[in-house]
């Protein structure tokens, strides 16, 4: 099915840079933003502008495209763990969708934890609109998934939407956990969080308190209750409450099992190692370093690995690095693309100003080369990659947002370069235009263009099927059954 990838050759335009471009089909422009957006402000925009690309491109959709936009949410939602854009995304469907077969079905697939009931509900009344039957028929199936335990640690009290407006909203079925809910007795009791605040809100000594925070730490490791993501993020706090846990913390860190089921994103791995790379080291930090590194890699071994000559580009440019992206881009573009580079002994080129060739050891551990790629700002030129090749490759993988302005001239374009290396070394090389940012365009007009999306390690599941389908990624979207 090809209807929402529709050809971006001879479908000029610009990007945000200003600098010349070609259209995404509406199917890869959706999908872009879905799964690279945490909602929230970029160098080139602001969250509302990609909600409005967002609003736009499903108005211009019949309700072939608004199910393809609502399996596009799932697949963003459930397997790559993105969750406000896909609030947005649940909102801005209601209309569309409502009375459909298949609505109160999405609604209910939409949701991994209470809280996204919420999220989207608050969102959507602050719209000025009103919730569809789809939507609480939907939310009222989904209650079903959720203990006692998630009913209780969702709640969102003192938020403007709790989890007890929906009850009263939607009607799920009710049992013992939703009527302690309406009655207000169900409390978030036993939960890490909380045990932690009750210990902080102790009349005890800090001496005592630090006793007590490294006891919970030992025992909340010990019975592993605590969440991938949430060991991850309080790998600091344990180290520095209860250094003695940290062995116990680390093997579950490394836990394969653990990894895969987390939807953890490889770049909060380098967030963490930046932390206590910056830390005065001792032996126990270095063992963390270490766990760290380990952990990453086990992430990102569902890595391709290609056959013939490959070169990985990676965007250093200054729109890649700004820090009020969170996160920080050019960090995904390093881990990914030094990824990538290690599995199939790739040359790496990087490319700002003018694009330069990055020598690297293949036996680094994966953390330690991505921070090896120091952005240094400037321009994006993505043309230059191009005149400086040398060689003739299979593919050319390029990391970046997408953003290209620096040109030879002014009617010299990426899309000019690539054909003229092309000419030059009678090659044909696939190109992955692996999209950071979302921004609804891309560099480049050939038959061999292969657009993916995205921070997650889910984009090496693609490539790996790309070079037999470059239309990998719409079709694994339409493949999402709810």
């Amino acid at each position: 099915m090809t209807r929402f990838n529709e050809k971006s050759e001879g479908i000029k335009t610009s990007n945000q840079a200003g600098g010349f471009a070609y259209k995404q089909g509406r199917g890869n422009e959706l999908i872009s933003i879905l799964l690279t957006s945490f909602a929230k402000d970029d160098y080139y925009g602001t969250a509302d502008d990609r909600f409005e690309r967002m609003k736009n491109l499903i108005n211009s959709g019949d309700p072939s495209f608004h199910l393809f936009a609502a399996k596009a949410a799932i697949y963003a939602r459930n397997v790559i763990g993105m969750r406000s854009i896909t609030h947005v995304m649940a909102s801005l469907l209601a209309d569309k969708i409502n009375g459909l077969d298949w609505g109160k079905s999405f609604y209910n697939a939409i949701i991994r934890r209470p809280d996204d009931m919420t999220e989207i509900i608050s969102y959507h009344i602050g719209r000025g609109q009103k919730v569809t039957a789809a939507m609480k028929k939907g939310f009222a199936l989904a209650f079903q998934k959720f203990d006692r335990y998630q009913l209780a640690k969702y709640r969102g009290e003192g938020k403007s939407v709790k989890l007890i407006d929906v009850v009263r909203m939607v009607h799920p079925k009710y049992n013992e956990s939703t009527n302690d809910l309406v009655k207000g007795i169900l409390v978030s009791e036993g939960t890490w969080e909380s045990e932690l605040t009750r210990i902080g809100q102790m009349d005890v000594t800090d001496e005592e308190k630090a006793i007590f925070k490294q006891q919970f730490w030992a025992k909340i490791i010990s019975d592993k209750k605590l969440g991938y993501f949430a060991l991850l993020r309080n790998l600091r706090n344990i180290y520095e409450q209860a250094p003695i846990v940290i062995p116990d913390a680390l093997k579950q860190l490394t836990d394969e099992r653990l990894i895969k089921n987390s939807l953890v994103m490889p770049f909060r791995f380098l967030t963490a190692y930046d932390e206590f790379l910056s830390m005065p080291q001792d032996r126990l930090i270095r063992d963390i370093i270490t766990g760290l590194n380990k952990a990453a890699t086990i992430s990102l071994n569902n890595v391709p690995k290609f056959d013939g000559n490959t070169l990985v580009c990676i965007d250093t440019s200054q729109s890649m690095k700004i820090k009020n992206h969170s996160p920080v881009l050019s960090r995904i573009a390093s881990l990914l693309g030094g990824s990538l580079a290690r599995q199939s002994n790739a040359d790496i080129m990087v490319f700002d100003d003018h694009a330069r060739w990055f020598g690297y050891n293949p036996e680094d551990p994966i953390l330690t080369l991505a921070n090896s790629i120091d952005p240094k700002g400037g321009s994006t030129n993505t043309s230059d990659i191009f005149a400086l090749a040398n060689n003739r490759y299979d593919r050319i993988i390029i990391l970046s947002d997408m953003q290209a302005w620096v040109n030879n001239n002014s009617h010299y374009s990426t899309a000019d370069a690539a054909r003229d290396y092309n000419r030059k070394f009678n090659a044909d090389p696939y190109i992955y235009s692996i999209d950071l940012a979302g921004d609804g365009t891309t560099l480049f007009s050939t038959n061999k263009l292969i657009q993916i999306a995205g921070w997650s390690e889910k984009v090496f599941d693609l490539m790996r099927y790309a070079e037999t389908n470059p239309k990998v990624m719409i079709d694994v979207v339409n493949a999402i059954e709810f």
